[in-house]
């Protein structure tokens, strides 16, 4: 991106007046020899460096070398099995040093070790329909958000797959989307072609299920820290709210980086919208 329109720069990249930049090319990803590609994920934290791509049955790690326009294969993996197996998405950890990577082919969901590009970890229908996406509690470390052509949204803990945490049948059509808050983990967003947007409260599952931050001693001593007057029971999960502002499948959903209230929508119509949380909710979580 041309150095006026970074973070700091002179010029306003929303200025109707300004002219259009051309953006410099840096590198370029050949997957020519693995197919087609269905997702890339840059590596969440260090110096952006690394990218994840998916192509077919592939997936390959990339090194971005600043010297050259063209990015080296660091490694590879393979899925195995009878069939064109292909991956359909898969999603960077933001845990355990950027070394986990999960990913998703038909009905399955695996994880990856990216320093040995190894499987770590492997939930066999994961879903009763293709796997749609994939996103990583921001907060929790093994905790792992689907959903699916089942019109489900499911929630994992990858230390024990064989069942779900959690599982929301608020749609009605198959789910493309499903997306946890960067700031504010019980608030989940999912996208459907039943042309709903939902936002739901996962609050039992969060980071902070009694209202605020809490770890194990906390748990054990509850009762001595409790304010008065504060209900004993924890909060329960629920649906916030359901957006029918489209009028068409629902392809894509998103938190805004820069205000953790507000978020996107685009529907097959090209219609984007932009909402925010309930003020009521966000005083409750804030206070």
């Amino acid at each position: 991106m041309p150095k006026e329109l970074e973070p700091g720069g002179h010029e306003s990249p929303d200025d109707s007046t300004s002219p259009a930049h051309t953006l410099e090319l840096l590198c370029h990803l050949d997957n020519t020899a693995h197919g087609s590609m269905a997702c890339v994920a840059w590596e969440p934290a260090g110096d952006g460096k690394k990218v994840i791509s998916l192509a077919d049955s592939h997936i390959l790690l990339w090194d971005l070398q600043e010297s050259s326009s063209q990015a080296v294969l660091a490694s590879s993996a393979s899925l195995e099995g009878k069939g064109q197996l292909k991956f359909t998405s898969g999603r960077w950890s933001p845990h355990h040093t950027g070394t986990q990577v999960a990913t998703a082919n038909d009905t399955t969901i695996r994880g990856w070790d990216t320093r040995s590009m190894s499987q770590i970890y492997c939930i066999e229908n994961a879903h009763g329909q293709l796997v749609r996406d994939l996103d990583f509690n921001p907060n929790k470390q093994y905790y792992l958000a689907s959903c699916g052509d089942d019109c489900k949204v499911k929630f994992w803990d990858t230390r024990n797959v064989a069942e779900p945490v959690k599982t929301l049948e608020q749609h009605s059509h198959w789910v493309w989307n499903v997306r946890y808050n960067h700031s504010h983990d019980q608030l989940v967003l999912t996208g459907s072609s039943d042309s709903r947007v939902i936002l739901s409260n996962m609050v039992s599952i969060s980071s902070e299920p009694f209202g605020h931050l809490v770890d194990d001693d906390d748990l054990s001593d509850q009762e001595e820290r409790r304010p008065e007057g504060k209900s004993q029971e924890p909060p329960q999960d629920s649906v916030i709210a359901t957006y029918e502002e489209h009028e068409d499948s629902v392809y894509a959903v998103d938190w805004s980086s820069a205000d953790p209230w507000l978020f996107a929508s685009l529907s097959y119509d090209g219609r984007l919208v932009i909402n925010r949380v309930p003020r009521a909710l966000k005083y409750h979580i804030l206070l």
